[in-house]
């Protein structure tokens, strides 16, 4: 073996395919590495996306949590209020009841009824709850419930006549419609 021989055969070959294969090794990882940059930044936007929206979902989570926190207690006490009113409700017909009654011992109970309402009522204010509806007002459907229509001459259409239950209203919510008999003219 010549190492002239072994030399001139074996590195130039391996030389120029090693060159050979670089040069076209090159283009297409070029080729290839535009490809990647353009998927990897195409993936990257829609992650980013992605993010931006479930960032935008999270927010508006929170604030419908935060209003109706703020809901549940600005009216945390609607509950018990209601529960009130149909107390009122009795003592009102007991009221009413002693009242048509004419004998001189009913004035004690009468005036223990009006101690407790004057109490009731006070509590009512003090925690904005407002009773509303008296015979004469016009029937507003947002605020009463007809029970009962009559004909009564000289009276208005849809004025009420009678009352059978006060509507109340806790701050600027509804807890209870007023139940009333309405006029009706024909």
């Amino acid at each position: 073996l010549h190492p002239e021989s072994k030399m001139s055969v074996k590195k130039p070959s391996i030389h120029k395919s090693k060159k050979s294969k670089d040069k076209k090794q090159k283009k297409p990882a070029k080729i290839q590495s535009d490809d990647l940059i353009l998927e990897l930044t195409t993936q990257m936007a829609g992650m980013e996306d992605k993010h931006l929206r479930l960032k935008a979902e999270f927010d508006n989570y929170r604030k419908r949590k935060d209003r109706e926190l703020g809901q549940l207690l600005i009216y945390e006490g609607s509950n018990v209020i209601t529960e009130f009113i149909s107390v009122m409700d009795d003592l009102e017909r007991m009221q009413d009841a002693i009242d048509s009654d004419s004998n001189g011992s009913s004035d004690t109970i009468r005036e223990g009824i009006d101690m407790i309402m004057k109490k009731i009522h006070k509590r009512f204010e003090a925690l904005d709850v407002q009773s509303f509806t008296e015979p004469g007002e016009t029937l507003d459907l947002e605020l009463h419930e007809a029970m009962l229509v009559r004909n009564e001459k000289g009276k208005k259409e849809n004025e009420i006549l009678e009352v059978f239950e006060k509507g109340y209203r806790y701050k600027d919510k509804i807890l209870r419609h007023a139940k009333v008999i309405v006029n009706k003219v024909e």
